[in-house]
């Protein structure tokens, strides 16, 4: 068994093991990505600086498209890896089509969104992180992921956002 079995092994053996705990998994892994999206929109709302809302706005946005959007499709039309469910013969606590498991489509775009809303604002910025964090160990329990998808899908978000940071000019805060 490879270190990525033995990992996926570890937290999906918690399935089943008490009726909230299932609860909490289907909901981080099919629900708690509308939140992320959801304080975007709040952030995006609550700035006043229209220049600022523009920056956010482009930042976040061509962070996930990037991250989701183009590398993660990139990969899946030269590499296919079956999702755990199919390799291990389980049954998810999710229901899922039969796609490519890597990367991690989830992580990729949230991971690339917690980050640009890192950048724009640090405090909501590290919750999101973490929630993107709560995604990709929930999408690994249920069954759906294993950890080397979530983790790449993780990095490939975190590297997107960072690289269209570096390319569209910063708004300083006072403009």
């Amino acid at each position: 068994m490879t270190i990525d079995q033995i990992i996926f092994q570890a937290i999906n053996d918690l399935v089943h093991k008490h009726w909230l705990l299932d609860w909490l998994g289907i909901f981080l892994a099919s629900y708690l990505n509308y939140f992320l999206i959801l304080i975007a929109i709040f952030l995006l709302i609550k700035e006043k600086n229209r220049r600022q809302r523009i920056y956010f706005f482009c930042l976040a946005a061509l962070s996930v498209i990037l991250a989701r959007g183009i590398i993660t499709e990139i990969i899946r039309l030269f590499y296919y890896r079956p999702r755990p469910f199919l390799v291990l013969q389980i049954q998810p606590l999710v229901n899922h089509d039969i796609t490519a498991s890597f990367p991690s489509g989830h992580a990729t775009a949230y991971f690339a969104l917690a980050l640009a809303i890192f950048y724009f604002n640090r405090k909501w910025g590290w919750r999101c992180l973490i929630l993107a964090l709560l995604i990709g160990l929930a999408r690994i329990f249920v069954g759906l992921h294993w950890p080397l998808d979530i983790l790449t899908g993780a990095l490939i978000g975190l590297g997107s956002a960072f690289l269209i940071r570096k390319l569209i000019p910063q708004i300083p805060r006072n403009s």
